[in-house]
């Protein structure tokens, strides 16, 4: 493998989206949503697990890489859906939930996978390895998001389509990726020379925290129409949450709310970002971190 293979895979890549977003709006050709779909899906997660193995994981070897991402991701997908279609309901701590949920099943995802392989230990096999799985989830679940943003009542809303695309690709690094990076670092970090996981402290510790990070990320909304319905003087409630919007909003609450919601999610971002960087940079064999 070439260095730069994931530069030339993201540009390559988003030029070649580009192209089928504007063949599929001009010609109107629904047989084109799935390829649609799929690059813009999987373009932000790809280039960074690419990067990721090119800059930090040629030891790991490409069959781990490709069976965390594919299998590892598809695993995470079905187990979280059926766990949270058995256990989580409309509430106000419905998003810890899912938090706990989710980073469980990409967890145990990642450990299945690498079972039979105690060599695969380590803060950055397991940052790298953990990244692979969360990324694999990001894919799978944004082309399920994208898929249900084009499908409506009047037909295929390619728009919406390609707004999910692209704000769920901008998102992609500090989501799924980015918390199963840190869980899983922690794991194999404490894993054992003869492959057996510890779950200490700080393995439990460090689940939980990603988790309710991954539940602030989630939360980030209602948090917001929460803040400015106090701003405004208005008693929140639950039916409030439960619509997910404020009622007759005026300009200035739109523009607060959109200003709350995304400076909520910058600072969740950093605080992952500066996690990861610190685990990081607590592996002497870490080399060449940006």
């Amino acid at each position: 493998m070439r260095p730069g293979l994931w530069s030339r895979c993201l540009w390559g890549g988003l030029a070649l989206w580009a192209l089928t977003a504007l063949v599929t709006y001009a010609t109107r050709n629904t047989t084109l949503l799935p390829t649609l779909i799929l690059l813009g899906s999987f373009l932000v997660p790809v280039t960074f697990v690419l990067w990721a193995y090119e800059r930090h994981g040629r030891d790991l070897g490409v069959g781990v890489i490709l069976g965390c991402f594919l299998t590892g991701g598809t695993l995470g997908v079905l187990g979280a859906s059926v766990m949270e279609y058995y256990l989580l309901h409309p509430s106000l701590w419905m998003f810890v939930g899912v938090g706990l949920i989710e980073e469980a099943v990409k967890l145990g995802a990642l450990m299945f996978l690498v079972r039979r392989q105690p060599r695969l230990r380590g803060m950055r096999a397991g940052l790298v390895l953990g990244a692979t799985v969360g990324f694999g989830f990001a894919a799978l679940e944004s082309a399920g998001y994208a898929f249900n943003a084009a499908v409506s009542t009047k037909g295929i809303d390619l728009r919406a389509l390609l707004q999910t695309e692209l704000l769920r690709g901008v998102l992609a690094p500090f989501g799924h990726g980015l918390w199963t990076a840190i869980a899983g670092g922690v794991l194999l970090s404490y894993r054992r020379p003869s492959g057996r996981f510890r779950f200490a402290g700080p393995v439990i510790g460090t689940y939980v925290g990603v988790s309710l990070l991954h539940a602030l990320w989630d939360s980030t909304h209602g948090i917001a129409l929460w803040l400015v319905a106090r701003l405004a003087s208005t008693r929140p409630d639950r039916d409030l949450f439960a619509e997910g919007y404020l009622p007759h909003p005026t300009d200035q609450q739109q523009h607060l709310f959109m200003v709350l919601s995304v400076g909520l999610m910058v600072l969740v971002s950093l605080f992952g970002v500066a996690w990861v960087r610190a685990l990081a940079r607590r592996d002497p064999s870490w080399r060449n971190t940006p």
